[in-house]
C-alpha cells in the first residue's frame, strides 16, 4: 500500500488523541469528460483530485476532518481536528453510535478491465464521438451531441480494527442525443443513445456499435414528429431494461434506504413509505417480484470490492415473492432494526466526504418461465412498450409517480402497430408492482445513473439496476401533451 505509513499514523494519532475507532481514506479521483457537437469538439477536461479524510468515534460520536495536503504533519492535524470535532458534537448526540462487528481484511481489489479509459488515447475517443454525430446528421438528424465521461478511484483505506484495503474502481458513461426538427411546423424531437454507464474497461466502449445506433436513433427522431399522440386510459404496459432501470431506482431503490425510512433525509430528498414496521410482512409486488442488491454484480457502477467502513460487499434479498424483507445498511445502521452485520452500502463520493449510507446496486431477478421480448409481445393484446429513460416525477415518500420514455410504441393483438408520442405511465408504487404479471428470462440489462443525488451537502454516487422486460397490466396511460 503506497501510502501505509501515512494511514498508520492517522490512525495512532486518532487514539492517542481519545478516538475509540478510527478510519482513514487517501483516495486520488481521475476524471476526464469530452464532449462534442456535430463536427466538433466542445470541451474536454481532465481533473485530478488527492486528499486524506479521516472519520473517528469518541464516546459513540462520530468526527470527521480531511485535508488535500497528504503529509505525516498534516495527518496528525487533521486526526486531532476530526477527534475535537466528535467531542464538539457530543452535546447534540441522542444515542450512542454503535457498530456492526466487522473482521479486519489485508486486501486489494480492481474493477476488471482490458483497456483502461485512461490510457486510451483521446484523439481516439474524439474520433469516436465525431463519427457518431456523423451517422446521426446522414440519417435526417438536425443536431447531434454526444459525450464520453471516465472516472479513476484510486481508494486506500485503513482502520483501528486491522484492516487496510487498496481498491482500483473505473466507470464510464459513454453516450448521445439526436435531435431532428420541423422546421414548417416549429416542432422538434429529440432521441438519447441507450447505452447505459457501466463499470469496465475501454473495450466495451469499442464493441459496442455506435454508428448504428446513432443512425436508428436519427431515423427513430424523425418518425417521432409525426407518430400519433397517445390516446389515454388504461393499457398493458411492457417496460424494456432501458426504461425499468430508472423506475426501480426511484421506486424501489430510494425507498429502501434504511436512514430514508428513519426520517433522515426528510428535509432534503424526502423519507419512504416503506418504515420498520413493514418489514417482513408487506406486499410490496406481485409473486414473480424479487429484487436483490448485489454490490459484486460484474460490470455495474456501485460494484467494488469493499464499501467505506471496510465491509466486503455481497448480495442480499430486498423483495422475496413480492414481500418486502430487507433495508440496505451500514455498519452504523444494523443495529436500528437488529441486524447484527452491515450490508456494506457506506460511501463517500470524495475523501473530503463524510461516509453514509449510498445505494447499492439493487436489481429485478429475471422470472423463472422461458419468455423472450418477442413472446410478451404476442401474448399481448392492447398495450404499450416503453424503451429509454425520460422525465419522471415521484412524491417524498417514493409512493405516487410518474415516468416517461425515450420510446412509446404502440402493440396491437400482439404486433407493433407503430410508434406513439405524448405518453407517460402513473401509478403508486406497490400497485404497479403489484401489477407485474410476466418477467422475461431473457434480456437482462444493466442501466443506471452516474450522478446519483442524496444528503446535505449533496453528495453523488454511481449506480446500477438490472432487469428483463416486464409486463404490468392494466396502468394509466396519460397524454402529456394535452392540457386540461
Amino acid at each position: 500500500m503506497q501510502d501505509r505509513e501515512l494511514l498508520m499514523r492517522a490512525i495512532e494519532t486518532a487514539k492517542q488523541k481519545g478516538a475509540s475507532y478510527a478510519d482513514v481514506r487517501v483516495n486520488r479521483y481521475l476524471r476526464q469528460s469530452i464532449n462534442t457537437r456535430e463536427k466538433r469538439v466542445t470541451s474536454i477536461t481532465n481533473r485530478e483530485s488527492f486528499g486524506t479524510g479521516i472519520r473517528v468515534l469518541v464516546d459513540g460520536t462520530w468526527g470527521f476532518a480531511a485535508s488535500r495536503e497528504v503529509s505525516p504533519a498534516e495527518v496528525d492535524r487533521v486526526a486531532a481536528q476530526a477527534v475535537a470535532i466528535a467531542r464538539a458534537n457530543r452535546a447534540a448526540q441522542g444515542k450512542p453510535v454503535v457498530l456492526a462487528p466487522v473482521e479486519a481484511y489485508k486486501d486489494t481489489w480492481q474493477t476488471p478491465v482490458t483497456k483502461d479509459p485512461f490510457r486510451v488515447p483521446t484523439e481516439r475517443k474524439v474520433d469516436l464521438l465525431l463519427a457518431i454525430n456523423a451517422a446521426a446528421l446522414k440519417n435526417g438528424a438536425a443536431f447531434c451531441t454526444s459525450y464520453l465521461h471516465f472516472v479513476k478511484e484510486e481508494k486506500q483505506f485503513a482502520s483501528t480494527e486491522g484492516s487496510e484495503i487498496e481498491q482500483i474502481i473505473i466507470r464510464q458513461m459513454p453516450g448521445f442525443t439526436v435531435t431532428a426538427v420541423d422546421r414548417k411546423a416549429g416542432k422538434f424531437k429529440t432521441r438519447n443513445s441507450l447505452a447505459e454507464p457501466i463499470g469496465t474497461g475501454y473495450e466495451w466502449i469499442e464493441s459496442y456499435p455506435w454508428l448504428e445506433e446513432a443512425a436508428t436513433a436519427a431515423e427513430q427522431a424523425v418518425r417521432k414528429l409525426s407518430a400519433k399522440s397517445v390516446e389515454p386510459g388504461k393499457y398493458d404496459l411492457i417496460l424494456a431494461p432501458s426504461n425499468l432501470w430508472l423506475t426501480i431506482h426511484e421506486s424501489v431503490g430510494h425507498p429502501t434506504e434504511l436512514d430514508r425510512a428513519m426520517g433522515y433525509e426528510a428535509n432534503f430528498a424526502g423519507t419512504s413509505f416503506l418504515t420498520p414496521d413493514k418489514l417482513g410482512k408487506f406486499k410490496f409486488g406481485s409473486d414473480i417480484v424479487n429484487f436483490f442488491a448485489d454490490r459484486t454484480q460484474p460490470m455495474a457502477l456501485a460494484t467494488l470490492g469493499y464499501d467505506d467502513d471496510g465491509v466486503p460487499t455481497h448480495e442480499w434479498d430486498i423483495v422475496r415473492k413480492g414481500i418486502f424483507v430487507d433495508y440496505q445498511t451500514t455498519r452504523e445502521q444494523a443495529a436500528w432494526i437488529g441486524k447484527e452485520s452491515s450490508h456494506a452500502c457506506s460511501h463517500a463520493d470524495s475523501w473530503g466526504s463524510v461516509p453514509f449510507q449510498r445505494m447499492p446496486n439493487l436489481s429485478l431477478r429475471p422470472g423463472e418461465e422461458k419468455l423472450t421480448l418477442e413472446e410478451l409481445i404476442a401474448g399481448t393484446k392492447r398495450g404499450i412498450l416503453g424503451e429509454g429513460r425520460s422525465s419522471y416525477s415521484i412524491d417524498q415518500q417514493r409512493y405516487n409517480f410518474q415516468f416517461s420514455a425515450q420510446l412509446f410504441w404502440e402493440i396491437r393483438d400482439g404486433r407493433i402497430a407503430g410508434l406513439i408520442e405524448d405518453a407517460a405511465y402513473q401509478a403508486i408504487t406497490p400497485e404497479f408492482w403489484g401489477s407485474c404479471d410476466r418477467i422475461c428470462s431473457d434480456g437482462y440489462a444493466l442501466g443506471g445513473s452516474f450522478y446519483d443525488g442524496k444528503g446535505e451537502p449533496g453528495q453523488a454516487n454511481a449506480v446500477s439496476h438490472g432487469c428483463a422486460p416486464a409486463r404490468f397490466r392494466n396502468v394509466n396511460i396519460i397524454n402529456t401533451a394535452r392540457s386540461m
